[in-house]
């Protein structure tokens, strides 16, 4: 996943005030406004401004990507972490709450207009804390219990932040879904005034698969099949998340036809399904043999012309 760099996005130093970020935050915004701005990439400009305004104008956020930075400097490359990530408190500071922000962004953060507020409870006031955290798509498909790291930035009194760790164990739930939230009761930030803990809002994010691409409960799946195969027919196997499985390949098959597996994508009250996708691969020419079953295929096909079609 690519690095964006939010200092150079706004054009400020990485000492940069919280009042100079505001500042030119708002100059910017005026300039590369859509509703005003004569800029050809004034829309995406304007994205990319409030996007680095929302990372850097909230003090944990800040922190939080300041040591991303940290790590990239010393020739880390971003990616996001693998049994956890950042623990925020929930306070809302960015320009827009419906703001739709990069992949990287959200990496970090979760989605914005999922920030937990601050509740309000019996016998004082506690704050909800969120984060991120990305699971395997097998323990989604099966529910899993794992051991994550939140790294929580912490402001002391003189502005200056602060990373505490800790750990949790978490139960992922069979067929918990991508965005999903996890609700941790007590697991947030300390009660005020004697009252109950905070809750934690972990929002689940799946990785991506190797082989299978996610899309709601459903799951898809390019399955390499012969020639043959798709002109005859065949039983072949087929992986799942859950062990494989033999799939029927109907005469007449080509690239691109969708075979379902119906109640084989994510569980759920109503279960995903499985698409494999078929993907016709043709031998390779390595040998004489090779070359001579290629022509004796070309010379009982002579009359066919898959470009026939492009050239009236």
């Amino acid at each position: 996943m690519e690095f964006k760099d939010y200092y150079a996005i706004l054009g400020i130093e990485r000492t940069a005030t919280p009042e100079e970020i505001k500042r030119t935050y708002r100059k910017l915004a005026r300039k590369f406004h859509p509703d005003v701005s004569k800029e050809a990439d004034a829309e995406a400009r304007f994205k990319d401004v409030s996007e680095a305004y929302e990372a850097l104008s909230d003090p944990e956020k800040r922190a939080a990507y300041d040591e991303i930075g940290r790590r990239r400097e010393r020739g880390q490359g971003y990616e996001p972490p693998p049994d956890g990530g950042f623990e925020f408190s929930g306070r809302n500071g960015g320009p827009a709450d419906d703001a739709a922000f990069s992949d990287f962004f959200e990496s970090i953060f979760g989605h914005r207009g999922r920030t937990a507020p601050e509740t309000r409870r019996s016998g004082g006031s506690a704050a909800d804390h969120h984060a991120k955290v990305q699971i395997d798509l097998e323990d989604a498909y099966r529910g899993a219990r794992r051991t994550i790291s939140l790294r929580m930035p912490v402001i002391d009194d003189q502005g200056q932040a602060m990373l505490h760790e800790r750990q949790l164990e978490v139960n992922i739930p069979k067929g918990v879904r991508d965005g999903q939230q996890l609700r941790l009761a007590g697991q947030g930030g300390p009660g005020h005034g004697g009252g109950p803990a905070g809750d934690l809002y972990l929002e689940i994010s799946i990785k991506p698969h190797a082989h299978f691409r996610l899309d709601g409960r459903d799951l898809y799946l390019d399955l390499p099949i012969t020639p043959w195969e798709g002109a005859l027919g065949a039983r072949v196997p087929v992986p799942t998340p859950d062990g494989a499985l033999e799939l029927g390949i109907p005469a007449g098959s080509w690239s691109g036809r969708k075979l379902r597996l119906r109640g084989k994508g994510l569980p759920g009250p109503t279960p995903g399904d499985l698409y494999a996708v078929l993907q016709v691969t043709a031998p390779p020419v390595e040998t004489q043999d090779d070359r001579d079953a290629y022509a004796a295929l070309a010379q009982a096909h002579a009359d066919f012309n898959p470009r026939a079609g492009l050239m009236r």
